[in-house]
């Protein structure tokens, strides 16, 4: 059984493209079998990209990308940044890459990595729809680790729904960085916000 959260390169292929309105762009995401959400970009998704700011952020790190819905969306809006996304998902990244290329994106790069694994410097934002699927331990581990890869002053932005974990992601954060706000509430989502 293989599920989003692992290497599903082994899985047959039937490609498609996603089209999601953000701001004034229109993106095109390269979407595949073996991925998280892989018909239409998820609300919670949604929820984080309709209320994050970025202001002052030059870098950001999109960890658990999937095919790449925050970190391409977010170099769409924001074009000036530097972005990296990773995910263990081998076909994630791959689509991601391609999503990348297919929307004529520079500055951006997709690859592998388990949370923080192959991760090598810090960044100004942290985002992240973590992986609920994969358990509690990998979400902290996500929530924990960000604060070592966050430039000072740097932010933690994730979108989880309340009855998979919210609060219990809150008291997280605020155990690690000494702070957490919730952002936004929509339809049992929360976004939460940390700043180191």
């Amino acid at each position: 059984m293989t599920h989003y959260y692992t290497d599903n390169s082994s899985l047959d292929s039937q490609k498609t493209k996603i089209k999601f309105h953000y701001r004034d762009y229109l993106i095109t995401y390269i979407s595949d079998i073996g991925v998280f959400s892989k018909e239409r970009i998820d609300y919670g998704s949604r929820v984080l990209l309709e209320n994050i700011t970025l202001d002052n952020v030059h870098s950001l790190l999109d960890v658990g990308c999937g095919y790449g819905t925050l970190g391409i969306a977010l170099k769409y809006a924001y074009p000036a940044i530097h972005v990296e996304m990773v995910d263990v998902n081998k076909r994630a990244v791959d689509l991601a890459n391609e999503s990348i290329d297919y929307n004529y994106l520079n500055d951006i790069l997709a690859y592998e990595s388990n949370a923080y694994e192959n991760v090598s410097h810090t960044f100004d934002m942290i985002v992240s729809n973590p992986p609920i699927r994969a358990g509690k331990k990998v979400v902290f581990q996500i929530l924990e680790e960000a604060y070592q890869y966050l430039e000072e002053a740097g932010e933690l932005w994730i979108v989880i729904q309340k009855k998979q974990g919210a609060p219990s992601a809150q008291k997280k954060m605020k155990d690690v960085f000494g702070n957490c706000e919730i952002i936004k509430r929509d339809k049992g989502y929360y976004i939460l916000r940390a700043i180191k």
